[in-house]
């Protein structure tokens, strides 16, 4: 039995503070300091560069693949870590592409994150060969699956609702079309029970500095299943990804499995603070963190709804149908958030009116819910949101 007591205290959190933005960005867990120190004095500072070999530098990100691995249910050797969530999606879409060169069509929807469709866009362009991004609403995904589609590229969670889609299901409706799949988990792992194996996903992509508490600028990962690890082409053909890039051959050969996933040098000093809190994983079941956010978000939903009648639920009502945020909807919902956030009540805004809030069990309890609502409640009570001060927009929202 997982005890949340427990992994709160592993996490420092601000005074007077109440985070719901761990979607957005996990708060520093204790240990990553005293980790992150030692890898700076003991390895970068006595090792200097003999650090690739004697502290395990260059087998990191394949090591650490492997414990976020275990967290979307990806066999050990089939995820590993580098660069940004931008960079592996265009790496997966190119590959998936490459593996189906018959078809021209990418499909993915509304609801996925802008960067994910920015990268096809670039892909399409750069490509031509009448390749076509076609972007349809979350709900038609399913009937939009034809002989066409090379590629359905979807986030699993909706990072403005929290609206989850279910990806065996479209999975399997793709593949029976012919098509491969490629699922974004930004907002599911670490979060929800993810089984990448049995939901036959063909790729799968995320960051670590969500739900992972990795850190601002952790890097991402990026899971290829087994039947395609040898086949696909990397298309940034990086040397790290390079069969053996200490021969410093001048053609690319790429590596065996995953490692053909790899491009540059990898963030150590990042990895090294990700590695530190993803420990707090090996205290929980994630079907247990699953069904305590569940309870969480009934709760805050509930107390919402009943304290601030002017918001509207914009997340699914239905636990099933949605990740591990609630999203409610409101005319002035950047200015209310800055009222809340003032307040010591911490979520985000997604234009143009979604006000969200992570809901992550590891160090949320009742009590924290219960301030959230509270706080919620007074502001749209007294229209405190109602303030110039509220409504200037941040470049960061």
């Amino acid at each position: 039995m997982t005890d949340f007591a427990a992994t709160k205290a592993l996490f420092h959190l601000p005074d007077a503070i109440t985070y719901l933005d761990g979607n957005s960005l996990g708060p520093l867990p204790k240990s990553v300091p005293r980790r992150v120190e030692s890898m700076l004095s003991e390895e970068w500072g006595e090792l200097v560069i003999t650090g690739w070999n004697r502290a395990g530098w260059m087998a990191s990100p394949l090591r650490i693949g492997d414990r976020i691995g275990r967290l979307i249910g990806a066999p050990p050797g089939t995820t590993v870590l580098g660069d940004t969530l931008s960079v592996k999606v265009y790496q997966a879409l190119a590959s998936a592409l490459a593996l189906r060169p018959d078809r021209k069509v990418i499909l993915s929807d509304s609801g996925n994150f802008p960067s994910d469709l920015y990268m096809a866009e670039g892909l399409v362009k750069m490509l031509g060969q009448g390749l076509e991004l076609r972007v349809v609403p979350p709900e038609d995904v399913a009937g939009a699956i034809t002989e066409e589609v090379a590629v359905l590229m979807l986030t699993e969670v909706d990072y403005r609702t929290g609206r989850r889609h279910d990806m065996p299901a479209l999975t399997a409706r793709a593949h029976a079309a012919g098509a491969l799949a490629i699922w974004d988990l930004a907002h599911s792992a670490g979060a929800l029970e993810v089984d990448v194996t049995a939901g036959d996903a063909d790729f799968a992509v995320g960051c670590t500095y969500k739900y992972l508490n990795g850190g601002p600028g952790a890097p991402a990962f990026i899971h290829v299943a087994p039947r395609f690890a040898n086949q696909a082409v990397p298309a940034l053909s990086g040397w790290l990804g390079h069969a053996a890039p200490f021969d410093f051959d001048l053609g690319y050969r790429p590596g065996a499995g995953i490692e053909r996933m790899r491009v540059g040098t990898p963030p150590i000093i990042q990895l090294a603070a990700l590695d530190a809190a993803l420990d707090i994983y090996d205290m929980v079941t994630m079907a247990e963190v699953r069904a305590r956010s569940i309870q969480l978000s009934d709760r805050f939903i509930a107390g919402v709804e009943a304290a601030c009648p002017a918001l509207t639920l914009a997340s699914p009502r239905d636990p099933a149908q949605r990740g591990s945020q609630v999203s409610f909807r409101f005319a002035e919902g950047y200015a209310a958030m800055q009222a809340a956030i003032s307040r010591g009540v911490v979520g985000d805004f997604r234009a143009p009116d979604i006000m969200r809030f992570g809901i992550t069990p590891l160090y949320l309890d009742e009590g924290d819910i219960d301030r959230a609502v509270a706080v919620l409640g007074e502001i749209m009570e007294t229209s405190l949101w109602d303030t110039p001060a509220f409504r200037q927009r941040a470049a960061v929202t």
